[in-house]
């Protein structure tokens, strides 16, 4: 079955960084279609963070929420491995990050989430 297992989170201090990981099983890497990465903090929903379109393999395209460009690199390591590196984090970047794939199932595109990791971020 996919799973999708992120890392690397934990408590940082403001301006600090961090490196989140998110390792793909039982994904065929030339049906992934997106990456991304959202968030979750404390009483809000989920919002898009960073996002990485793939075609067979490549990616064609990369987008990030407006709070954090310029701060936050989204980046795929060999076929299935995703990261995020996060620099000069901010108190508002406390949230639990979900890692998300998006491939082309059988039937049209299928969508998988990870558990989250949370990060937070003191001031």
């Amino acid at each position: 079955q996919v799973q999708l297992v992120e890392s690397g989170g934990g408590v940082v201090q403001t301006g600090g960084s961090l490196r989140l990981s998110c390792e793909a099983h039982g994904v065929i890497p030339s049906e992934i279609l997106i990456m991304a990465w959202y968030r979750q903090a404390p009483g809000k929903s989920r919002e898009l963070v960073a996002r990485i379109d793939i075609d067979r393999g490549a990616v064609t395209h990369t987008n990030y929420g407006d709070s954090v460009k310029g701060r936050f690199t989204i980046s795929k390591y060999a076929e299935k491995t995703l990261f995020l590196h996060m620099n000069n984090l901010k108190p508002e970047d406390t949230a639990v990050y979900y890692c998300y794939y998006n491939r082309r199932g059988n039937y049209g595109p299928v969508e998988h989430w990870g558990q989250g990791t949370r990060v937070t971020v003191s001031s």
